[in-house]
């Protein structure tokens, strides 16, 4: 009885949460159960827009735009022209599907079963909304706190970066030797 209790107690932001959580568990579990690689990278830029769903919801909705335009954007294209010219065959094993399964059963009953428990004994804090502050995810505090607190990780970052381009130019560049068709 208390459990159909708690369920009529649920606001409209917690049964959003709840269908957003549905859906990044769909998508994470298809990209890597999809045997398709391009369905893997589809079924991975859902997972990425419910992420940013989840952020707009703890009102960071920079991270949210940073996390669609980054993520879902400019590195999932990064993905899909890698896994297309690649032109990756499929290859079955049908000798150990079935331990294969088996193994994912097990592993999977048991995250499920520890993942049961812990959430049955958190207690979740309530937000008392006379001492929330508003601007907790806004991008003005999160510039504050990365130009001044992590200013040298944040520089550090961008010299790996630039290490990380000047490397993929190098890999790309041909030989003088070699013919382009």
């Amino acid at each position: 009885m208390d459990f159909l209790e708690t369920i009529k107690q649920l606001t409209s932001t917690h049964w959003s949460f709840y269908i957003i959580s549905v859906l990044t568990l769909f998508g994470a579990l298809g990209t890597i159960m999809s045997r398709n690689p391009i369905h893997s990278v589809i079924y991975l830029i859902l997972t990425f827009f419910s992420l940013s769903a989840h952020y707009v919801l703890l009102n960071a909705q920079f991270l949210a735009a940073v996390n669609i335009v980054v993520y879902a954007g400019a590195i999932m294209v990064l993905f899909l022209f890698v896994v297309m010219f690649l032109n990756i065959k499929e290859e079955e094993t049908h000798k150990s599907k079935n331990k294969v399964m088996i193994a994912s059963t097990i592993v999977s009953c048991t995250i499920g079963i520890i993942l049961l428990a812990a959430v049955k004994m958190t207690q979740a804090p309530r937000v008392n909304p006379y001492t929330y502050q508003v601007k907790t995810g806004f991008i003005e505090n999160l510039g504050k706190v990365l130009y001044s607190k992590y200013l040298l990780p944040f520089e550090l970052v961008s010299v790996l970066f630039l290490i990380a381009m000047a490397g993929a130019v190098m890999l790309g560049k041909k030989e003088k030797g070699e013919r382009s068709f």
